[in-house]
């Protein structure tokens, strides 16, 4: 398997040489122990989901880090969070040695609160989720951006398949006590019908026979193992009665085809699921890029009662805004930016630029005017320009 160079290297190289330890989170399998091996060969390394190794740990936390040799890579963290405060009085002791802890968790919520209440100030917390299509242009909207998947697309279904028995069996009953995995299965096919859509907790719940906090406790564990991301609205007064719940879209659009029983790209062409599995994408490749720049996330929706609508609008330098539709087809109209223009025109202070997202043959194809003030353009272009490339 080739390696792919993750976007998130440089900025972990930068942590690295600022802080004494380093945590990495994500979802399970993003590429997070690939990555900190590649980048730092000479550390010595420890799989925490190892039996034997998390006994060692429990019984004598002091005589296992006694007996590493540092810098050290603490894989799955989550499985062993009393080392936290040990590893804490090992800082503190030395806090000009750089570098010397390089943590990995799969479930934020766990993993975040024991670096909140053990770790704060001495570790740099950055977040690997799957390739983008920035770092390889074999990610795609059936196959999504697992690394193993892009190196054997042919297995994909079979790999989806073991990943998820893999994840129920491991992150949600390491988080929660659930008894039905069939019906948390259930629900995650029902969230991916549902992905790019206004959460609706109740509308989820009633079909699954479980309660509204059921079901809340439900898409915490989602959110907390990295496998959706909620997307608030924006929530800035522009004179009109807003909409107040998040949206939810699966991270992978690969998984998200997978659960939806799509299989091929002419079967995805012709699934009334193209539209929001192909918004899935855009969301997910902003956040992904968010994420690999060491930025902290700036994503959200607009949509007011009387109907206006724009998918996603990400903030981008003083008081200036970027308003964007996605589209899936490969041709774009002018209307299609008629909700982002009007939405524009009622900002007051601030600057605004409106583009709509379409998908392309060629993802480095020339952006093109649609109206003034509008533009259209791939998934490519949208990501040189919120990194704060050229100017539509």
């Amino acid at each position: 398997m080739r390696y792919i160079q993750r976007q998130l290297a440089a900025t972990l190289t930068r942590a690295a040489r600022a802080f004494p330890a380093v945590v990495l989170t994500g979802p399970r399998r993003a590429g997070k122990t690939t990555l900190l091996r590649r980048l730092f060969p000479s550390a010595s390394y420890r799989l925490l989901e190892d039996p034997a190794v998390v006994a060692t740990v429990r019984s004598d936390p002091r005589g296992f880090l006694d007996d590493l040799d540092l810098p050290v890579i603490l894989d799955e963290i989550q499985n062993a969070p009393e080392l936290l405060n040990f590893i804490r009085a090992r800082i503190d002791v030395a806090p000009g040695r750089k570098g010397r802890w390089l943590l990995t968790g799969s479930q934020d919520f766990t993993l975040m609160r024991g670096v909140t209440e053990s770790m704060a100030g001495r570790a740099g917390v950055l977040h690997l989720l799957p390739v983008s299509t920035t770092e390889s242009a074999k990610v795609t909207l059936l196959r999504g951006g697992y690394p193993e998947i892009l190196a054997r697309p042919g297995d994909a279904d079979l790999w989806f398949q073991s990943y998820l028995q893999t994840y129920l069996e491991r992150d949600v009953r390491q988080i929660s006590q659930i008894r039905e995995l069939a019906t948390f299965r259930r629900f995650l096919a029902l969230i991916a019908s549902r992905t790019g859509q206004i959460l609706n907790k109740t509308d989820l719940a009633a079909p699954l026979g479980v309660s509204v906090p059921t079901l809340s406790e439900w898409i915490s564990i989602l959110e907390t193992t990295g496998q959706i991301i909620l997307v608030p609205p924006y929530f800035e007064n522009f004179g009109k009665r807003l909409i107040k719940s998040p949206k939810v879209y699966l991270t992978d659009s690969g998984l998200a085809c997978h659960l939806l029983a799509i299989d091929t790209d002419r079967a995805l062409r012709r699934s009334p699921f193209l539209g929001a599995v192909f918004e899935t994408f855009v969301a997910s490749e902003i956040v992904k890029q968010q994420a690999n720049l060491g930025r902290r996330r700036q994503l959200y929706f607009f949509r007011d009662q009387r109907g206006l609508e724009v998918d996603f609008i990400v903030p981008s330098g003083e008081q200036e805004l970027i308003l964007i539709e996605a589209k899936a087809s490969r041709t774009v109209y002018p209307d299609a930016a008629s909700s982002a223009l009007s939405l524009a025109r009622n900002m007051g202070n601030h600057k605004s630029r409106c583009v709509v997202v379409h998908a392309t043959a060629a993802q480095d194809e020339d952006d093109t005017a649609l109206a003034p003030g509008a533009r259209s353009m791939s998934v490519a272009g949208l990501l040189r320009v919120l990194r704060g490339g050229p100017k539509p």
